[in-house]
């Protein structure tokens, strides 16, 4: 049992104001496996007091105390590389090999990134007599999901941190270890007292003290949609800037060229990874009218295949889903899929056979989908794969962009130039093209309801960087 009942605030752990513990609990028994505090608005105040504090101070850092800083945090993080991967499997239920090699390994992926562009990005330019100049925004409030925790946490607080920032961090209360140690990798990297800040608690009552709180200039938040409009709703007041990455119901159209048995495999393998809780997981696959029992054939035995168990076993590919909350939610979304008519090929309600206890959920997919019913509307954050089909590349185009989300895309094709093609007709952030993967220096962010800004490389930077204007700058 964890027992991390502190904040940590100006560049100390301290009491929260009010006592006030709640249990984490572990996904794959239904158990605690330790507490944390929940914050007030009285322990916003005193964090967001510490960031202000040195806000000015840390605004003029040289761009070498900053790279010396973040590669302090990178060497102190490796050490504890393991002891976050275990946090997570233990609070978010990320089965080992994830939770080690992907998960707690995106933290430094992205710090690392970071650093590459602090090294060479001009925080100026000069264009005849006038100069621009890139500088802190000011205080920043953080606020991240459970899902990908420490990524999260890791995309936010780099960029800040590149960019003279200081900072207060909500992370998650269902998964929140993980940061609570990160806290701790930055406080024996040196960060400066007030720079970085975390307090927990719910959104409704830290994050919305953050996201309204005046002395808050920035707030960065990846999350529901649902939640992404409050956040934006209460910064508004303060005319505060917003970068939000939120849900996603992304499209995998695979084009009549495809080799099938492999995409369609890969496809729902990706899909089912961590267990679906991906804001940009490929869950409506797109196929050909006539290949559609083909593709239902496929899809079937790669979710038989697909072994869910406990996450401390190095055979299990998935573990459960992070609460009770999102396991009912998911069962009854699953169910409305049969109801409404979609052809249930694999999983279904229930937990897997043999695992009683813990938030488990079958590897679910529905065939013949049509794309206005509701488990292809809305985000299940669950392993269920719904198989739509058309009719024409057109028709694909039209049902991929049939979404209010727009975060990512995927095209399969045996022509590049084709996949090309389709990919520039998708309206969403990002696109990848027969199984491409992520890149850490390129942007990471969605179009209409899926967010608005950027994150990873020079584009998670800026969101950081207010512009100023100097004329006669250069006048002699």
């Amino acid at each position: 049992m964890r027992n991390m009942l502190q904040f940590y605030i100006d560049g100390k752990w301290v009491d929260p104001v009010q006592d006030n513990p709640l249990e984490v609990i572990n996904p794959a028994t239904g158990e605690p496996c330790g507490r944390i505090s929940m914050g007030t608005a009285e322990d916003v105040d005193k964090a967001v007091a510490a960031a202000q504090r040195a806000a000015a101070g840390f605004a003029l850092s040289s761009r070498q105390d900053r790279i010396d800083l973040l590669q302090s945090i990178l060497e102190i993080f490796a050490r504890r590389h393991d002891e976050i991967a275990t946090a997570i499997m233990e609070e978010m239920g990320a089965p080992w090999k994830l939770a080690k090699y992907a998960q707690a390994a995106s933290g430094p992926e992205h710090i690392a990134a970071t650093l590459e562009v602090l090294k060479t990005y001009a925080f100026f330019e000069d264009h005849g007599s006038t100069r621009l100049q890139k500088e802190a925004i000011g205080p920043c409030a953080l606020i991240t999901p459970w899902n990908w925790p420490i990524n999260q946490v890791a995309v936010k607080v780099a960029p800040a941190l590149a960019a003279g920032c200081t900072m207060v961090l909500k992370p998650s209360e269902i998964a929140p270890f993980d940061a609570m140690i990160f806290a701790e990798i930055l406080d024996e990297a040196g960060v400066p007292a007030g720079v970085f800040n975390l307090v927990n608690g719910y959104g409704p009552e830290v994050g919305t003290a953050l996201s309204s709180h005046p002395d808050i200039t920035m707030v960065s938040f990846t999350g529901s949609t649902r939640a992404g409009v409050d956040v934006a709703r209460n910064a508004a007041v303060g005319v505060k800037r917003v970068a939000q990455e939120l849900g996603g119901k992304s499209a995998n159209i695979l084009l009549d060229d495809a080799d099938f048995d492999q995409a369609v495999s890969a496809g729902a393998n990706v899909c089912f990874n961590n267990s679906g809780q991906s804001c940009n997981a490929p869950t409506r696959m797109l196929v050909p009218q006539d290949r559609m029992q083909q593709a239902a054939e496929i899809a079937a035995a790669t979710a038989e295949a697909t072994v869910v168990g406990d996450p401390q076993d190095k055979s299990t590919a998935i573990g459960p889903v992070v609460s009770q909350l999102q396991w009912d939610k998911i069962q009854r979304l699953i169910q409305q899929g049969i109801d409404e008519g979609a052809r249930l090929v694999a999983g279904g309600p229930g937990r897997p056979a043999g695992l009683d206890k813990g938030y488990y959920v079958r590897p679910t997919v529905f065939a013949d989908v049509r794309n206005d019913m509701t488990i292809a509307r809305e985000e299940i954050f669950g392993p269920v794969l719904s198989i739509i089909p058309y009719t024409d590349e057109d028709d694909a185009v039209r049902i991929a962009n049939d979404t209010p989300y727009g975060l990512s895309g995927y095209v399969t094709s045996a022509d590049p130039q084709r996949a090309r093609a389709v990919a520039a007709r998708l309206r969403t952030g990002m696109v990848h093209i027969n199984g491409a993967s992520l890149d850490s220096l390129a942007p990471f962010g969605g179009y209409k309801h899926s967010g608005n800004g950027r994150e990873w490389g020079v584009y998670g930077l800026e969101e950081y960087l207010e512009v100023k204007t100097v004329y006669g700058y250069n006048a002699g």
